[in-house]
């Protein structure tokens, strides 16, 4: 049984948003933290015989409960962002489970299963984040995955590539242990991907920064994955400039659609 609660407190080090930064290929922050890089903080970090087969912490263990299916994924999430997180202060991240849910897919059981998280700075809320997690059955060989969406029209704001050594250094700032994002074996005989996957997260980064450009100081942000991107895949980051924002692979799928409020 997963607990109720999960509190941890961490100090912002500045030298790990320093780390994302030239991850991200961006100017370092100085004081205040860009939106999302709290993702790098707050670590859990559990000893190996309590991970599961994916190197998550197993199901059931700590905070995320067994919905009894054995692949999970980030599907997507929301934030609201009260006031600026500082570096160099303890901040503290309290997690509970909102909801959880079993539904029926178009390629079999479904279950979804939401967290939301708070983080406090100096007794002050600084962000309110849901988390919204998937689960799923193992993929059949003989039953091809349904076809993505496809990304629409609009301004490029940003196009690149994330390499084996991005997607290594953002697991590690995240200490995200999932191996989909390196153990290729992994990935194509257990998950079925065709190789190592993008972080969800990551790209959700790089949008809530083009949208923070685009918009000014962000009060609202919304994405749902939507189809993996495989590196080194080419992918172009866009917007409509009516505070819509999504990421379109290189075959012109959508892998992700997100929205934003200043």
């Amino acid at each position: 049984m997963a607990d109720a609660t999960l509190q941890i407190t961490h100090t912002m080090d500045p030298a790990r948003a320093q780390a994302l930064a030239v991850t991200l290929e961006i100017p370092a922050p100085t004081q205040a933290l860009p939106p999302f890089f709290h993702q790098i903080y707050f670590w859990e970090a559990l000893p190996n015989p309590r991970l599961g087969r994916d190197g998550h912490p197993a199901l059931g263990e700590s905070l995320m409960p067994d919905m009894g299916l054995p692949r999970r994924m980030w599907a997507g999430g929301r934030l609201q962002f009260h006031r600026d997180i500082q570096t160099g202060i303890p901040a503290e991240k309290t997690s509970v489970i909102e909801s959880c849910a079993h539904k029926q897919g178009r390629t079999g059981p479904l279950a979804f299963v939401t967290a939301r998280h708070e983080v406090r700075q100096n007794g002050q809320l600084c962000v309110t984040e849901w988390q919204d997690i998937v689960y799923r059955e193992d993929p059949s060989p003989d039953q091809p995955a349904p076809p993505p969406p496809m990304a629409s029209e609009g301004e490029v704001l940003l196009e690149r590539s994330f390499s084996s050594t991005d997607v290594f250094r953002y697991s590690a700032l995240t200490f995200n242990g999932h191996r989909i994002h390196y153990d290729l074996d992994y990935c194509r005989d257990v998950e079925g991907y065709s190789g190592l996957v993008v972080h969800g997260p990551l790209l959700a980064q790089v949008l809530m920064l083009l949208a923070k450009e685009a918009l000014g100081e962000l009060s609202e942000f919304s994405f749902r994955a939507t189809a993996p991107l495989i590196c080194p895949e080419v992918v172009q980051f866009m917007t409509d400039s009516q505070g819509n924002f999504w990421v379109r692979g290189p075959d012109g799928r959508q892998c992700m659609s997100a929205s934003a409020k200043a």
